[in-house]
């Protein structure tokens, strides 16, 4: 894999050697993360398919931001197309992650027909819980880090390694995310998906989708897929029994993972 930087966007990516007659796949992860976590998935990948992983704005060793609304969920997405654009990338696979997957039927809503199949872990269309509406007001305060000095130094890839085991609330791994993107995106993207409800477009989503989800996952509960699985019309479930959110991270997972993936997307 190469390493990038889309120097408009100060978007940091890795690909592949492209290869005509190839198919492609994106990978985008989530909130406070950052590209290194679908490294298991690329090198598995990576001699069949064209291959394409960054890292979301504000993350990992992507350009930060010092107001609110750079961290708009259009934003990301439009990170995305601009991306595709430049690699020339027609229609490809997206998979990606929690966050990411509110940023993925941002790009749907606008740009479907460049997506050839869609695979969504830990997936949400809106995060409106009970729990949410207490943190919302929490987070609308953050906004007070716009008056306050800014500097834009870059995050960096730390290692995955010692959290290969990780579960949901594990709070090493959560204190070397936030480390990692800093504060002001963290709490900044959160905001944002508070605002994000996308239960209207999940009709209009005609492409082949792959839900997989944790039945223990206490972040995005596992309803939210049985309500995608319901309304998508091309929509199939992967359910893992034992697993929680964080699943991309937990590596008891990726044989699951990536046999059901392998299976999608052939």
């Amino acid at each position: 894999m190469k390493e990038h930087i889309f120097e408009p966007k100060g978007i940091y990516y890795r690909t592949n050697e492209f290869r005509d007659g190839r198919p492609t796949i994106v990978f985008m992860h989530g909130l406070s993360g950052h590209s290194g976590a679908w490294l298991p998935y690329e090198e598995f990948l990576g001699n069949n398919y064209n291959i394409l992983t960054f890292d979301l704005r504000g993350h990992g060793l992507s350009q930060k931001f010092a107001t609110y609304h750079a961290y708009k969920i259009a934003s990301f997405a439009d990170d995305l197309f601009e991306l595709v654009q430049l690699l020339n990338i027609g229609k490809f696979t997206l998979i990606t992650h929690s966050f990411g997957c509110l940023i993925a039927l941002e790009f749907a809503k606008h740009h479907q027909v460049m997506l050839g199949k869609l695979v969504l872990m830990s997936p949400s269309f809106s995060v409106d819980r009970p729990i949410a509406r207490l943190v919302k007001p929490l987070l609308t305060m953050s906004r007070v880090l716009e008056l306050l000095p800014f500097r834009a130094s870059l995050g960096s890839h730390f290692d995955y390694l010692p959290h290969q085991g990780a579960r949901d609330w594990n709070i090493p791994m959560t204190l070397s995310d936030v480390r990692n993107t800093g504060l002001r995106a963290y709490l900044f993207a959160s905001r944002q998906a508070f605002e994000a409800n996308y239960e209207d477009i999940l009709g209009n989503i005609e492409i082949p989708v792959l839900l997989i989800h944790g039945r223990k996952d206490s972040i995005f509960p596992i309803q939210n897929s049985f309500t995608m699985e319901k309304i998508m019309p091309q929509a199939r479930m992967v359910i893992l029994e034992d697993g929680d959110h964080i699943i991309i991270v937990n590596t008891s997972y990726f044989q699951r993972i990536k046999d059901a993936i392998v299976d999608f997307v052939i």
